[in-house]
């Protein structure tokens, strides 16, 4: 929510683009809005208990996400990044968290309710809501996934971090049917591996970065 950090990361100076969006859909009555939130080492890492409050006092939904091995290959470093431990650590320096007692399923997202109060760093009051971590590095959550993706040129991932995909777009243009796709994707689903290794040493980055899945 800094003009400057947005400008840094998005590369495009269109906050007010974004807030004017979000306040539209708050008025459409789009509930509830989820916030996704990458904290990254020195651009914006500092920045997660201004978020929250911003979030708390408009009643929309944050969720903080790991930073995971998606994008240029050689720029993801696992000692540098910021972890769902120190996420949790620095929001309990400003506002009471719990555990939500709400079943998590197989949700990506943890979620902690944030008790209503006056902020313990900054003396800020702010409205209770909830917080949500998801921890795909360090608290993977493969056991209970059940996502599939489908990418813009028609193949099957079982996973964002799957080195293989199945080509469906090849299947349909040679004449598939419904039946053949839906066993495709089925059997495509029926081989996702129990975990991706991200936090493993011998991890290795899927060829295709996250713009193009």
């Amino acid at each position: 929510i800094r003009p400057a950090t947005y400008g840094l990361l998005a590369r495009r100076d269109r906050l007010d683009d974004v807030l004017r969006g979000l306040d539209a859909a708050d008025a459409a009555g789009f509930t509830p809005i989820k916030i996704n939130t990458v904290l990254m080492p020195g651009h914006n890492h500092d920045q997660a208990v201004e978020l929250l409050h911003f979030c708390l006092e408009r009643d929309y939904q944050l969720r903080f996400i790991e930073e995971m091995p998606l994008g240029p290959k050689g720029q993801w470093l696992r000692d540098s990044m910021i972890t769902a431990d120190r996420i949790l650590s620095d929001l309990g320096e400003e506002f009471d968290l719990s555990p939500s007692a709400k079943p998590r399923g197989d949700a990506p997202a943890a979620l902690w309710d944030v008790a209503a109060g006056v902020g313990k760093r900054t003396g800020t009051a702010h409205r209770g809501g909830e917080v949500g971590v998801i921890a795909s590095v360090t608290r993977p959550f493969c056991g209970a996934c059940d996502r599939t993706r489908l990418t813009s040129d028609g193949a099957i991932r079982n996973c964002l971090f799957s080195r293989t995909e199945r080509p469906l777009r090849d299947l349909i243009r040679d004449g598939a049917g419904d039946d053949e796709i839906v066993a495709a994707w089925v059997g495509e689903m029926a081989i996702k591996r129990p975990g991706h290794g991200m936090d493993d040493p011998s991890f290795l980055q899927p060829d295709r970065g996250m713009s193009a899945i």
